[in-house]
């Protein structure tokens, strides 16, 4: 039931992010990341269907690889380049804070993995990961956001705690999982980073929400007074 679960938030979150890359960037573009992430989605269901992912002894661990690249996107092309701010920019602030609220089915993915024993205790909420605080004001965050400066610098120091809150976990994750770095001994090891299809919390919902923090920074820094205090269309 969790794997189903694990998928099932996914394809949730998955259709929000295709749904947003197709109302706001330019067709050709939207195809282009489109097919990128459908591409990433592939290669990570392979590595972990595989069982490689969940090997300890090879060299570099294989996890590594189904993780760092899609960070690497965020601190190699979306942080620093133009395209990156263009991306930015063709979205709404209020979108790029409230789409965090995902992360809340994360957290309670990881204590339901925590009760099936596959990550350790000081992975979820009950064990100091506050992640999940990130998720619940998101939606607060995007409407004080449309509220002028003042909301708008509390969204930049709400994305910068944010950050921390996402670099805590994934530091537990990393030094709990099994080779190498595990330099954290909980109650059992992460072993839910090798299994599938709970490689996407590592590769794909870790590296969504990096992107969307560093997005909104520099949309916020970046876009115009207009654009910032937009508020969300009537539904």
């Amino acid at each position: 039931m969790t794997a189903i679960a694990c998928l099932l938030l996914l394809a949730l979150v998955m259709s929000g992010v295709a749904a947003a890359i197709m109302r706001y960037l330019p067709r050709r573009q939207s195809a282009v990341v489109l097919v990128i992430l459908i591409l990433w989605l592939a290669y990570v269901c392979a590595m972990s269907w595989s069982g490689l992912v969940a090997s300890s002894t090879l060299r570099p661990p294989p996890a590594v690889l189904v993780a760092l690249p899609a960070f690497l996107v965020t601190v190699l092309v979306l942080a620093p380049l133009r395209v990156g701010l263009r991306i930015a920019q063709s979205f709404p602030v209020w979108l790029l804070l409230g789409a965090q609220v995902f992360r809340v089915g994360v957290e309670l993915l990881l204590h339901q993995l925590w009760r099936d024993g596959l990550v350790p205790r000081l992975m979820t909420y009950e064990g100091g990961n506050l992640d999940i605080l990130i998720g619940l004001s998101a939606p607060l965050i995007a409407w004080i956001a449309t509220r002028g400066r003042a909301g708008l610098a509390l969204a930049q120091l709400w994305n910068g705690l944010g950050l921390v809150a996402l670099a805590n976990i994934v530091a537990r994750a990393v030094l709990s999982a099994p080779g190498p770095l595990q330099t954290l001994n909980g109650d059992v090891p992460n072993l839910a980073i090798g299994t599938f299809p709970f490689t996407y919390i590592a590769a794909f919902f870790a590296p969504l929400a990096f992107a969307l923090h560093v997005l909104a920074i520099r949309a916020i820094r970046a876009a115009r007074p207009a654009r910032l205090v937009s508020t969300p269309p009537d539904t």
